[in-house]
C-alpha cells in the first residue's frame, strides 16, 4: 500500500469509522421513540453527519497537537491501538500541517452541509453542537499542556458526551431523554480518557502534559477511572428507567465489562494493564450503542 495512502488512514482512524456512525445513529435512533419524521433518508443523513464530523475532529486533535506529539518516545501502545499502520502522520512528517487543516476544513465544511438540509431549528442545534465541540477540542489540547488540576479533562471531553446528544437532536429538542444520555455518557467518556491517559504516560512525560496520570500517577487514575465508571453505573440505571428491555441488557453486559476492566486496572497498576483492557471501553461503547438503537427500532 502507498505510504501517503497509509500515513491518511492513520490520520483518519479509519479502522473505527463504524463506531462513530453507531453512536451518532444511536442518538437519531432513540429521538424517534418521541418525535415523529423517521426516515430511512434521515438516518443515512445522520450516519454521515457523524461520520465527517467526527473525523474531522479527529483530524483537528493531530493538527493542534503536532509540535508536541514530535516529542513522543514510545510509538507503540496507544498510537498502534489507533493508527493501524502505527504512525503520527503529521508530527513525522508523512502530511504537511497545511494539508491536515485543509482536511479538517473539508470534513468539518461537509458535515456542515449535510447538517444544514435538517429541519430548523434542528440544524441551528446540531451545527452548534459541532462548533462547540471543535472549540472543546481545541481547549482540551492546549489546556492541559499547563494545567494543575485537570480541567482539561473535566471540561474538554464535554465534547465526546454530546456527540451521541447531536444524533438526538437531528430529529428531536432538547429534552430530558437528550439530557439523560449526556449524563449517562460523560462519565463514560472521562473513564475511558483515564485509561486512555494511563497507556500514554511516558509520552505524556516527554510532552510535559499534565493528565491525570502525570498529576496523580497510575494509582490516582486507577482512582479516577473508578470513581466516574461508579457514577456512570448510577446514571445508567436512571437512564434505563426511560428505555426498554434491551438497552437495560446491553447496560448491564457493558457495566460488567467495565467493571472488569477496572478490576485489571486497580490490580495492575500500568500502562500495559490499561492497554490490555481498552477495548473492553471501546466493546462496551459498541453495546451501549446497539442496544440504544435495537431498543428504538423494535
Amino acid at each position: 500500500m502507498n505510504r501517503t495512502l497509509r500515513a491518511y488512514i492513520d490520520l483518519l482512524r479509519l479502522q473505527f469509522f463504524f463506531a462513530w456512525i453507531l453512536l451518532f445513529s444511536s442518538g437519531y435512533l432513540l429521538a424517534t421513540t418521541l418525535y415523529p419524521g423517521f426516515s430511512l433518508v434521515g438516518l443515512i443523513r445522520a450516519a454521515l453527519i457523524g461520520f465527517f464530523g467526527f473525523e474531522a475532529g479527529l483530524v483537528l486533535n493531530d493538527y493542534v497537537d503536532r509540535d508536541y506529539d514530535k516529542k513522543d518516545v514510545e510509538s507503540g501502545g496507544l498510537t498502534k491501538y489507533w493508527r493501524v499502520f502505527g504512525t503520527r502522520p503529521l508530527s513525522v512528517g508523512l502530511i504537511p500541517a497545511r494539508s491536515a487543516l485543509a482536511i479538517f476544513v473539508l470534513l468539518a465544511g461537509i458535515a456542515t452541509c449535510l447538517i444544514l438540509t435538517l429541519p430548523y431549528p434542528n440544524s441551528l442545534y446540531v451545527f452548534g453542537i459541532m462548533v462547540c465541540c471543535y472549540a472543546l477540542e481545541v481547549f482540551y489540547q492546549v489546556k492541559k499542556r499547563h494545567q494543575t488540576v485537570p480541567v482539561a479533562q473535566i471540561v474538554g471531553r464535554i465534547d465526546f458526551a454530546l456527540f451521541p446528544v447531536a444524533g438526538y437532536l437531528c430529529l428531536g429538542s432538547p429534552d430530558i431523554l437528550a439530557l439523560l444520555y449526556f449524563l449517562f455518557f460523560y462519565p463514560f467518556a472521562l473513564a475511558h480518557l483515564g485509561a486512555n491517559d494511563a497507556i500514554d504516560l511516558e509520552n505524556d512525560r516527554a510532552r510535559g502534559m499534565n493528565t491525570p496520570t502525570t498529576l496523580y500517577g497510575l494509582k490516582g487514575t486507577a482512582t479516577w477511572i473508578a470513581a466516574f465508571t461508579v457514577i456512570h453505573a448510577v446514571m445508567a440505571i436512571v437512564f434505563a428507567v426511560r428505555l426498554g428491555w434491551i438497552a437495560r441488557a446491553g447496560f448491564l453486559i457493558g457495566l460488567v465489562l467495565l467493571a472488569r476492566a477496572n478490576f485489571v486496572i486497580a490490580k495492575n497498576k500500568t500502562p500495559a494493564a490499561a492497554l490490555a483492557v481498552l477495548p473492553l471501553f471501546h466493546l462496551t461503547m459498541l453495546i451501549y450503542a446497539v442496544s440504544i438503537a435495537l431498543d428504538s427500532v423494535v
